[in-house]
């Protein structure tokens, strides 16, 4: 009826001549419907719909951009997203806010899991009130670091889109976010070249200059809703030796310098262990009173002789100098027919042994010589007869794990017995298994985990140990208790990794919630969390140093952090995908070397920014026993370019080296206190 009245007083006004009236009335009536209601012509008008069709036109001009800004443009999609949700839900609008989360959380579920899982119950203005993640979001501005012509081109783009979304998105950017625009020609991060490497390499990982304080990737703040930048001071120095033992070891190393001089440069061991002593005075040290461990024996003594003589006597190696890297190589002990049944592996710290847990849930142990394996128990008896092998049979399910009680190599015949004495190994049956190394039994088994025991590893003196499992947990035992003495919760999912800290004061876990904890051993809290991987963890090693965490994961990345104030130091990227498997570091804390599911032995560069010297290539790798030197300046080869088969990898400029295997996955990796490389893995045809 309106419609009808309409159309016939616009007739009288063309009639009569009121071309103005006219024109004004057909422009008002084609903003209405049938029934005479107002029709939307902008998207702020839709009411709640307005975010979903605003973030849905951004997100699908940022994928049909050019791929070299596409990097910097998808860092907003992130921050936009959540203020979008944000702002429905503190508008009334629960349907709606529920439909957009839905719509769009599966584009961020790899980088962003955890907040997702956070936000997901939000619903009601009053959840954001009370909800931790929205209060940190809501409280400070998202910062975002991009170029300047993405940013300026993405705004020009928004404004001529203003109608259709184009005035959302700017007004969610002016209220929410803070974007710092860089100049690329006057910044190195962002020239052309690194740019195009980012898109190249299509890291799905938050920027290390993104994000708010005290919730970026890196953060090392073990309560998010405490909002304090204030973090428990570590006590990262080594444990200082008993008085005496360490009386007992100035004897021995000026016996041992007098059983054998030293040759033409070196020091006297005892000089090269006093200048040791007071280098880790200075050091913040724990007490030796936190940390109860048993009376030292003549063992203990042969062993710290025999260390310092190692750390005399090594081969040194200093950083990458003048871009060439330091001559590493690698020794790589490879298992034939094994029917893909090994699970892991581990050396002794004698380098005498290697056992392999198997998924036919037994341990099968090796001589690395190819000798007959001692045994205590005397000839005659039932005991297997000397073989250059050995295997242990009690678990009831797969062998995940398998670990060397600590050892060392002696050289002299008059002092005891350094070798390692006792192998513990975990289990699918959730149990660990202690084995004498004399007898070749099982001496205890520890029960306590609810789930598969993923890993176990000795702590750096022995007589402790520590476990991580399928339950989410991770314990701390002692040899002479069955019973376990601390249990660290706080991880979502699995805990698949555990290291020690050098001092023993700490230990680390790695999970497949993709953080990385570090715990204190006297109290049992959390004292930092190192959240930044983009996949499940899959090793952990501290430096020697004490000072220096590596964590790797199944997506090929390796992650310096920086223990003191739970920073990240840098990415490393070079490995293909399918998990790096092992890392470990040289006796100075300057190189690492890795190993994992792609067949090769990578050495890297700890002490090199990733952006020195350049960015990062993208190469081709193939070629069975081609050793890859990364301080090569050779340009990146192409695959179009390449007659021989190869894989594209992206290559971090600190790779010093990489050596491939033919078909041979890399499962541990160990540096010797001398630096010498060793690697284990098994060949699958």
């Amino acid at each position: 009826m309106e419609s009808n009245i309409a159309h016939q007083v616009i007739e009288y006004l063309s009639k009569k001549g009121y071309n103005r009236t006219e024109a004004m009335l057909r422009l008002e009536s084609a903003s209405q419907d049938v029934e005479g209601k107002s029709i939307p012509t902008r998207v702020e008008e839709t009411g709640g719909l307005k975010y979903g069709k605003a973030f849905e036109l951004m997100r699908g001009w940022i994928e049909g951009n050019l791929e070299i800004y596409k990097p910097d443009l998808r860092r907003l999609l992130w921050p936009i997203f959540v203020y979008s949700f944000l702002n429905l839900v503190s508008d009334f609008y629960p349907k709606e806010c529920r439909n957009f989360f839905n719509a769009f959380k599966s584009h961020f579920e790899n980088e962003h899991e955890g907040d997702l899982r956070a936000l997901g119950p939000v619903s009601l203005p009053e959840h954001v009130l009370s909800n931790s993640i929205a209060k940190t979001y809501r409280a400070v501005k998202y910062r975002v670091t991009m170029s300047q012509v993405a940013f300026y081109n993405l705004v020009q783009f928004l404004e001529s889109k203003d109608k259709e979304g184009g005035a959302v998105i700017i007004s969610v950017i002016q209220s929410s976010l803070n974007v710092v625009t860089v100049d690329r020609s006057s910044d190195h991060e962002y020239s052309l070249t690194r740019v195009l490497h980012r898109a190249r390499a299509g890291e799905d990982f938050p920027a290390e200059d993104e994000g708010i304080p005290g919730h970026n990737p890196g953060s090392a703040n073990t309560d998010p809703s405490a909002g304090s930048s204030v973090l428990t001071k570590l006590r990262l120095g080594p444990m200082p030796m008993e008085t005496d033992l360490l009386t007992d070891v100035r004897l021995g190393l000026e016996a041992e310098d007098a059983r054998k001089p030293p040759i033409d440069g070196q020091i006297l061991l005892a000089e090269h262990f006093e200048q040791q002593i007071k280098r880790e005075e200075s050091e913040d040290a724990p007490s030796r009173s936190d940390l109860p461990l048993p009376q030292c024996v003549a063992r203990d003594v042969a062993v710290e002789v025999q260390k310092v003589k190692e750390n005399r006597d090594r081969f040194k190696l200093d950083s990458r100098t003048g871009g060439v890297g330091p001559g590493v190589s690698v020794t790589m002990f490879t298992f034939h027919n094994t029917n893909d049944s090994i699970n892991c592996l581990d050396f002794s710290g004698d380098w005498l042994l290697v056992a392999a847990g198997m998924s036919e849930s037994y341990i099968r142990v090796w001589s690395l010589e190819g000798k007959a394996l001692p045994s205590a128990i005397t000839p005659g008896t039932t005991a297997q007869p000397p073989s250059a092998s050995r295997r242990l049979v009690g678990h009831s399910g797969p062998v995940y794990a398998v670990s060397f009680s600590p050892a060392v190599m002696t050289s002299n015949p008059l002092s005891p017995s350094t070798n390692s004495k006792h192998l513990l190994s975990s289990s699918a049956d959730k149990t660990v298994r202690l084995w004498s190394l004399d007898t070749w039994t099982c001496l205890v088994v520890y029960s306590g985990h609810d789930s598969a025991v993923w890993d176990v590893t000795w702590g750096p003196f022995g007589h402790y140990f520590l476990t991580g499992a399928g339950d989410r947990t991770a314990r701390l035992w002692r040899t002479d208790q069955i019973q376990y003495l601390r249990m660290f919760v706080g991880h979502d999912q699995d805990v698949d990794n555990v290291c020690f800290h050098p001092n023993c004061a700490y230990v680390f876990t790695g999970s497949c919630d993709k953080i990385v904890r570090m715990w204190s051993v006297t109290t049992g809290c959390p004292v930092r969390m190192f959240t930044g991987h983009a996949s499940n963890i899959t090793a952990l090693a501290c430096s020697p140093s004490g000072k220096i965490l590596a964590s790797a994961d199944d997506a090929g990345t390796i992650i310096l952090w920086d223990l003191a104030p739970g920073k990240l130091i840098k990415r490393m990227r070079g490995h293909g995908k399918g998990g790096i498997w092992s890392v470990s570091w040289s006796a100075e804390s300057t190189v690492l070397i890795s190993g994992g599911a792609d067949g090769t032995v990578r050495v890297w560069d700890v002490l090199l920014p990733n952006d020195a010297n350049g960015q990062a290539k993208l190469v081709v790798e193939g070629g069975a026993g081609q050793k890859m030197d990364g301080g090569a300046q050779n340009p990146a080869v192409s695959v179009a370019g390449s007659k021989k088969k190869g894989k594209e990898v992206v290559v971090t400029s600190d790779q010093i080296s990489a050596f491939p295997t033919k078909k041979s996955p890399v499962y541990k990796v160990r540096f010797t206190p001398q630096n010498l490389a060793i690697a284990g893995g098994a060949y699958l045809p």
